[in-house]
């Protein structure tokens, strides 16, 4: 996770100077994203919650996205994870949002999606997505590979 940090230091910094927060929905990363944001002083400034949403109950749970919401659209895809940021900052009412999906591997998803592969979005003032492949199976690399891609499109965003 050390990797992480320096990207967590500077969204952290930029979000209690604006006075704004950030919500997360993870999946494949299994809480690597809001471990960084929160290993941050003052995290309760800005991060007002997240979620691990792996599993499609987890998306109803947590998420409150029905499923016919998904309608003509797949997991693992930006259509989705733009829908699953959408919802974390409704969810968790905050300013920025960042949803994450894909393959951590060894094997890929059963959408046909190769080990490697994860969509990203951000929903906000701003909204973005974004895939990414890193043509690895390995399952840790991945997942901090996903969580840094996210972290740093969520930088971006903020500008």
């Amino acid at each position: 996770m050390q990797d992480l940090l320096p990207l967590a230091e500077a969204i952290a910094e930029r979000l209690k100077a604006r006075g704004e927060t950030v919500a997360i929905a993870e999946s494949s990363t299994g809480g690597l994203i809001a471990a960084a944001l929160l290993a941050m002083p003052g995290a309760s400034a800005y991060f007002v919650g997240g979620a691990v949403v792996y599993t499609r109950q987890a998306r109803r749970a947590l998420l409150d996205i029905p499923d016919a919401a998904l309608s003509g659209m797949r997991a693992a895809s930006e259509p989705y994870v733009l829908l699953l940021a959408r919802a974390a900052r409704q969810r968790f009412p905050a300013s920025w949002a960042l949803a994450e999906s894909g393959a951590a591997g060894p094997t890929g998803n059963h959408y046909g999606d190769a080990a490697g592969h994860c969509c990203l979005a951000v929903a906000g003032p701003a909204e973005r997505s974004l895939t990414l492949e890193t043509g690895s199976a390995d399952r840790r690399a991945n997942m901090r590979a996903f969580a840094a891609a996210a972290l740093d499109l969520l930088r971006q965003c903020l500008g």
